[in-house]
């Protein structure tokens, strides 16, 4: 064993919220239920204890297995919070009940300590690493393990860790023998070697599947981005000996890391940076694990003990209190999902104002079925030969179109016919819009000269 690290800055006795005392050994694992009220913790001394945070008293007796007195060092509560899986130091796997602290099943197949456990997402599977180098997955429903997965011979010189993906299409371990391996969920073939200069005692993802986070044996934390080919995008660094264990707030903003160097740290990946000064413990910290809200961690330590820190306090202290929210850009997803056609806003009908149509619009026009629905929008086209008296008939009541902009000029399509002038524009007419009960009018043609004084003298 490692001597103990330097005296380090402590976090201010305020941070610190409560501590469980009642473990006889070294406390290897914590969980929050999800009520929000009460943690779980297991030890090497063989049981499992409920915690009221409140009062920091445990609830009830110590959960055990009849006549097993076989330490536990890892544990994970199922993501409905109803059932948590243990392993033990003699290769054995448990299932417990949360509501009476009773064990369901029992697995045995690893032949050493079982180092790390974790749940598939939609809770139908665990997956197991071992100091046996293997990892084995369980099907939760039969009790039995998964054809074709039953082992998974990693290649590590020892397992220890093991985690789903968020999409639960991957399985990731790490171990020491130096690398982070990716294996299919499904078949448990090998599809990825990511190597490393230090072995791999913690991993996590990222909810969105984007990043692969490794605690290395030397203290590293590197960040690998899943989207370019797993290329390494950061490096954490702060801690001495071994990151034991990761730990993500929900909203994937905030990294916790436990150590051997008797601290628990906080990250901000955002940046990158830690946050605040380290949480100092007595001595070597083994696992972590964040609220649903993420206002408080808790952490288990080899002094027998589990703690429990406002984390609100430390982001604080720190300037960092929005680092418990969620990201604007994933509020906004909902309202940049476009609406359905039934519940999209409509907007108000638009009433027929006066038209500006070219003098001979309407010549030369045919009889022609009216247009269908569709074409609508095309009715004026010059390229519909509709006679005047037809086209009226026609015309879709109300005759909803929306104004054009009279100051931009508007180029209409022209007759064809030969020209041996220059293009001219021409005259335009005054058209007033129709309703249900008017005619449709079109202005006269420009008088001549001679047209003008017959009208003079013959009004009629």
């Amino acid at each position: 064993m490692s001597s103990p690290p330097p005296k380090m800055k402590k976090t201010s006795a305020v941070t610190r919220r409560k501590t469980m005392r009642g473990h006889t050994k070294n406390v290897f694992g914590v969980a929050h239920l999800p009520c929000g009220q009460r943690i779980i913790t297991c030890s090497l001394d063989g049981s499992l204890r409920l915690w009221d945070l409140e009062s920091s008293a445990q609830i009830g007796e110590e959960w055990r297995d009849e006549w097993d007195e076989a330490g536990i060092v890892t544990m994970a509560l199922s993501p409905n919070g109803k059932t948590l899986t243990s392993g033990s130091n003699d290769g054995t796997m448990r299932l417990w009940d949360v509501e009476i602290g009773k064990v369901a099943l029992r697995w045995k197949g690893h032949s050493e300590c079982v180092r790390s456990v974790c749940w598939s997402p939609d809770g139908e599977r665990v997956v197991s690493g071992s100091q046996d180098g293997t990892a084995r997955v369980w099907d939760v429903k039969n009790g039995e393990p998964v054809q074709g997965l039953d082992p998974i011979k990693t290649g590590h010189t020892h397992v220890h860790a093991v985690s789903y993906s968020p999409g639960a299409k991957m399985i990731a371990t790490g171990g020491h023998n130096e690398e982070i391996k990716i294996w299919d969920a499904k078949t448990g073939k090998l599809l990825l070697t990511i190597e490393l200069d230090q072995s791999v005692f913690s991993l996590a993802w990222t909810s969105d599947e984007k990043k692969l986070i490794a605690g290395l044996m030397f203290g590293l934390i590197r960040i690998f981005d899943t989207a370019t080919s797993w290329q390494q995008i950061a490096v954490l660094m702060g801690h001495a000996p071994a990151v034991f264990s990761l730990t993500l707030c929900s909203n994937d903003r905030l990294l916790a890391s436990t150590s051997q160097d008797y601290t628990a740290r906080l990250w901000n990946l955002d940046t990158n940076l830690q946050v605040g000064p380290p949480i100092q413990h007595e001595n070597f910290v083994r696992c972590a694990a964040f609220s649903a809200d993420g206002k408080l961690l808790s952490t288990a330590c080899d002094d027998n003990n589990a703690y429990v820190w406002n984390i609100q306090t430390i982001l604080k202290e720190s300037g960092l209190e929005n680092l418990l929210s969620i990201p604007d850009a994933q509020n906004s997803e909902l309202k940049k999902k476009p609406l359905s056609d039934a519940n999209a806003p409509r907007p108000p009908p638009i009433f027929p104002t006066p038209r500006r149509v070219p003098q001979g619009f309407f010549d030369g026009v045919q009889n022609s079925d009216p247009p269908s629905p569709q074409r609508r929008r095309r009715f004026f086209a010059p390229s519909w030969g509709l006679h005047p008296r037809a086209l009226l008939a026609r015309l879709p009541r109300p005759f909803h179109r929306s104004q054009p902009n009279v100051d931009e000029p508007t180029e209409l399509q022209q007759r064809p016919g030969p020209s041996t002038s220059p293009r001219r524009i021409p005259p335009i007419v005054e058209v007033p819009s129709i309703d249900d009960k008017k005619a449709l009018y079109v202005a006269r043609r420009p008088e001549t000269a001679s047209e003008m004084a017959k009208r003079i003298k013959n009004p009629k």
